[in-house]
C-alpha cells in the first residue's frame, strides 16, 4: 500500500531500512559502543588542536628562536592554514571514498611528524615545512570526526555531537594555553614541543586498536564504478557547491570562526602583552577564558539547535553582531582597555567556534549522504580562509605601522562585514530549498545522517 506522506528514514518499513544505491542505511543505534569509538576518533582531533594552537602560546618565543619579524612570524600560521584550507575538499572526497579510519591514520602520522620537526629544526625554512606538514595532517581530522559521529549516532543527536566535537577540540586549546605554555618556559622549546609529539603516537595506537568506520549492519552501500575518476570528483564538487545550503554554510563558517581563531592561534598573546600592557600570565588567563567560554557556549548552542533548527540564523547573526561590537569597543577605547571590557571581549570570542559549527548544520540537509564529506570540506574552508587572510593582513599591517594593533586588527571588522553580506544574500534561498526538500521530522531538517 502506498502513502502520500513520506516515512521518516530510520523508522521500520521506511526505505532507510533497505540500504542501496542512492539510499542511506537505517539510523545508527548509538549507545556505549558508539561513545567509545567516537571518543577515540575525537581524541585524534583533540591532539591535532593542541598541535595547531601550540604556536599561539609560543609566538614571542618563536620570533626570538628564529630571529624573525611579525610578517615572518605570521607566515607560520598562514602556511599552516593555507595547507589546511586547500586540503578540505580533497579530504572530504577521501572520507567519502575510503572511510574515516584510513584518513585519520594518515592525518595522525603527518601532524605528529610536523610537530616533531617544529621542535627540533633550528632554521626558519625547515620550521615552515614542519608547520605545513602539521596543517596537512590537521586537515584530515575534523571532517573525519564529523563523519564518524554521523555513522555511529542517530540523526537527532547530530547537532549536539558536532558541538561536542568542537568542545573537545577547544579542550585541546586549553591544554596549549595552560600546560604547553608552562612547559615551554620550564623545560625549553625542544623538550616541550618534542614531548607533546608523543601524544600523536598514543592516539595512533588507540585508533588502530579500537576505531571502526561504522557499526555492524550499518555499512554504506558500495561505491559504484561510475562514481570514480576525475570527472566524478568534479561532479561531486559542482553539485555540492550548487546547493545554497552549502554556500551558506561556508559563509557562516567564514564569518564566525576567524575572529577568535586569529586571537588564539597567534596574535592574542602579543596583542595583550604589547598593546594592553599585560603580563604573559595575565594574557594566558584571558586566552584560557576564551577557551572555557567556547566550551560552555558550545553545549548551549548544540542544545538550542537540536530542539529548534530555526535558532541557527539567530545564533549566527547574533554572534557576529556581538563579536563585531566587542572588537570595535576594544580597538576604539582610548589607551588600554579596562579589565572588564577585555573579560567581556574574551567571553564573546568564546562564542565564535560554536557559531561556526552551525555552518555544517546548514550544509548537511542540503546534500545527500554520498556528498556529506565533500560538502563539509567546502564549509570548513570558509573559516580557515578568513583566518589565513586576516593573519597575513595583521602581520603586514603591524610591520607597516610600527606595531599599531588598532589599525592592524581593524581588518577583522572588514572581513566580518563582507561575510555577513554573503550570509544575508544566501540565507533565504538556502532555507527555502531546505524546507522544500526535507519532509521528515524537525530534528532531521537540522541533520541528515551520512
Amino acid at each position: 500500500m502506498t502513502s502520500s506522506t513520506p516515512t521518516p528514514p530510520g523508522t521500520p518499513g521506511s526505505s532507510g531500512d533497505r540500504p542501496g544505491p542512492g539510499l542511506r542505511p537505517p539510523d545508527p543505534p548509538g549507545g556505549r559502543r558508539a561513545v567509545l569509538v567516537w571518543s577515540v576518533g575525537v581524541s585524534v582531533y583533540f591532539v591535532a588542536i593542541i598541535f595547531r594552537t601550540s604556536l599561539g602560546v609560543a609566538g614571542l618565543d618563536a620570533a626570538d628562536r628564529f630571529e624573525i619579524n611579525a610578517s615572518a612570524l605570521s607566515t607560520f600560521s598562514i602556511l599552516q592554514l593555507l595547507v589546511y584550507a586547500g586540503m578540505q575538499i580533497p579530504v572530504g572526497l577521501m572520507v567519502d571514498r575510503v572511510g574515516t579510519k584510513r584518513v585519520l591514520t594518515w592525518g595522525v602520522i603527518l601532524f605528529t611528524l610536523g610537530q616533531l620537526g617544529f621542535a627540533f629544526f633550528p632554521h626558519y625554512g625547515m620550521a615552515l615545512v614542519s608547520r605545513a606538514l602539521l596543517g596537512c595532517g590537521d586537515a584530515m581530522t575534523f571532517i573525519s570526526v564529523l563523519r564518524l559521529g554521523s555513522r555511529w549516532f542517530p540523526a537527532r543527536r547530530g547537532p549536539l555531537v558536532g558541538q561536542l566535537a568542537g568542545l573537545v577540540g577547544m579542550a585541546g586549546n586549553l591544554v596549549s594555553t595552560l600546560v604547553l605554555a608552562r612547559l615551554l618556559h620550564g623545560i625549553g622549546w625542544e623538550a616541550a614541543f618534542g614531548g607533546s609529539a608523543l601524544l600523536g603516537v598514543l592516539v595512533l595506537g588507540l585508533m588502530l586498536l579500537f576505531l571502526k568506520d561504522h557499526p555492524e549492519g550499518h555499512a554504506p552501500p558500495p561505491v559504484p564504478k561510475e562514481h570514480r575518476g576525475a570527472a566524478f570528483v568534479r561532479h561531486q564538487i559542482a553539485r555540492s557547491w550548487a546547493e545554497p545550503g552549502t554556500r551558506l554554510g561556508l559563509w557562516t563558517h567564514f564569518t564566525t570562526q576567524f575572529p577568535a581563531m586569529v586571537y588564539l592561534l597567534l596574535w592574542g598573546l602579543p596583542y595583550l602583552v604589547e598593546a594592553q600592557g599585560m603580563t604573559r600570565a595575565e594574557a594566558g588567563e584571558l586566552l584560557t577564558l576564551v577557551v572555557l567560554a567556547n566550551m560552555v557556549i558550545g553545549l548551549v548552542y548544540g542544545q538550542l539547535i537540536a530542539r529548534n533548527h530555526r535558532a541557527r540564523s539567530v545564533i549566527v547573526l547574533g554572534t557576529v553582531l556581538a563579536t563585531a561590537a566587542c572588537w570595535a569597543a576594544v580597538l576604539s577605547w582610548p589607551g588600554t582597555a579596562p579589565a572588564w571590557l577585555l573579560l567581556v571581549h574574551a567571553m564573546v570570542l568564546g562564542a565564535c567556534g560554536p557559531a561556526s559549527m552551525v555552518g555544517f548544520d546548514f550544509a548537511r540537509p542540503a546534500n545527500p549522504p554520498e556528498r556529506q564529506g565533500t560538502a563539509s570540506g567546502i564549509v570548513n574552508m570558509g573559516g580557515f580562509t578568513a583566518s589565513m587572510t586576516s593573519l597575513l593582513a595583521i602581520g603586514v599591517l603591524l610591520d607597516l605601522t610600527g606595531d599599531n594593533y588598532r589599525v592592524a586588527f581593524s581588518v577583522l571588522l572588514v572581513l566580518q562585514a563582507f561575510g555577513t553580506a554573503q550570509i544575508l544574500r544566501l540565507r533565504r534561498a538556502a532555507l527555502r530549498r531546505e524546507s522544500e526538500r526535507l519532509v521528515a521530522s524537525r530534528v532531521e531538517t537540522v541533520h541528515v545522517p551520512a
